[in-house]
């Protein structure tokens, strides 16, 4: 089976990056996770393979039928150009987190 033609949009959409500053605020201070978006929301298009990118992320491979996978392979069969990925380098904030619950934490 071949690989599908598709086309990522010119740039994120603003509850991409809302989301991206939100996400990072958990990683590190405020002040710095706004500079981060504000620097990708300038920050000029790169590409990389996806598989690149979920192994330099320690991230596993979707399964099809997740219903974010589903929505994008739709899009993509319809010809709609896909949001970029919004990615950070580096290390960021210096403790590791636990939820603050206490209950949700890893065995």
């Amino acid at each position: 089976m071949s690989k599908p033609e598709f086309e990522w949009a010119e740039k994120g959409e603003d509850d991409d990056f809302d989301a991206a500053e939100k996400y990072l605020s958990l990683l590190c201070s405020d002040t710095e996770a706004a500079t981060l978006v504000r620097s990708l929301r300038s920050a000029k298009l790169v590409e990389h393979a996806a598989k690149d990118l979920l192994r330099a992320a320690h991230l596993p491979l979707l399964p099809s039928d997740e219903s974010h996978v589903s929505e994008d392979l739709k899009r993509i069969q319809k010809g709609k150009a896909l949001a970029p990925v919004l990615v950070v380098r580096g290390e960021l904030g210096e403790k590791q987190r636990s939820p603050a619950d206490g209950r949700h934490v890893p065995s």
